[in-house]
Parts: structure tokens; C-alpha cells; sequence
């Protein structure tokens, strides 16, 4: 959940700067707010068992989809360098982004911060611009021959 606050300059409200900031609610900002919410609350009609057991059954389904959406985006991004390593060693043809292709060995994985790219010819490439994956050319060692 995030609220929003806005505040500006007292001096002239029409050409001062509205500055505008956003807050995550966590679950200290919930237990706060359940506080305040039973001392606020009329003594002769207290707050309904199943208002208190919905709340906190929402901010619990909340807290947990929050740590699932942090948790698939670790795994995205463990598939994704697992993927790049797959490569490592094969014969890839790459979209250069400019309408033309590139097709050589995969030397390596740079892992950064926008994800894993995979170094095909000394450039590094998104995986998501790899168009075609086979198997490396095998050379077959020369022959000595006999004297």
C-alpha cells in the first residue's frame, strides 16, 4: 500500500513547488494504526472480532504477496544467468538490434545489474536478442602421419 503526501511553501501557494513523496505502509504503520484505532474505538460498541480477524487476514495476504513478488524476481533473475551459462561454449545467432544478425561461439556471462548478457564476438548481448542456439562445430584434431 503507499500514500501519497504533498506539501508546499507557505509563502506564495501559487508558484511555490508542490513536492510530492511516497511512503510505504509496512507492518509497524499497521500495528500503529490498529492501536489508535482501538483507543479511538466507542467502550460501549467495540470493534467487531471478524472487522479485527478480515484486517488482519488483508495485511497478512499483502505482506505475503509483497515477499512472493520479491521472491519470483530473485528466481527470474537466478533462470535468466542460468539460461546465459547454457550457452556458454554454443553457437548462438544474436539480433544486433539494427535489422542485422551476428552468429558465433559464446566466450562468456556478464552479470549486471539489467541482467545476465551473454559475450558472443567480444560484444555482450541481452538473451532476450538470441534467436537460434546449436551446438558448437566440433574440429576434429589432425592426423600425424607416418614417416
Amino acid at each position: 500500500m503507499t500514500v501519497s503526501s504533498v506539501t508546499s511553501a507557505q509563502s506564495n501557494p501559487i508558484t511555490a513547488p508542490i513536492v510530492s513523496s511516497k511512503k510505504t505502509l509496512g507492518s509497524d504503520d499497521f500495528m500503529k494504526l490498529l492501536a489508535v484505532q482501538f483507543q479511538q474505538q466507542d467502550p460501549m460498541k467495540p470493534m467487531d472480532d471478524t472487522a479485527f480477524i478480515a484486517q488482519m487476514a488483508q495485511f497478512t495476504s499483502l505482506s505475503q504477496s509483497q515477499s512472493m513478488a520479491t521472491e519470483m524476481t530473485k528466481l527470474s533473475t537466478s533462470q535468466g544467468l542460468a539460461t546465459a551459462n547454457s550457452y556458454l561454449g554454443h553457437l548462438v545467432t544474436v539480433d544486433n538490434g539494427d535489422g542485422t544478425v551476428s552468429a558465433n561461439i559464446v566466450t562468456g556471462v556478464q552479470v549486471s545489474s539489467a541482467g545476465p548478457k551473454i559475450i558472443v564476438g567480444g560484444n555482450a548481448y541481452a538473451i532476450s536478442s538470441v534467436l537460434y542456439v546449436q551446438p558448437a562445430p566440433v574440429s576434429i584434431p589432425a592426423t600425424p602421419t607416418a614417416a
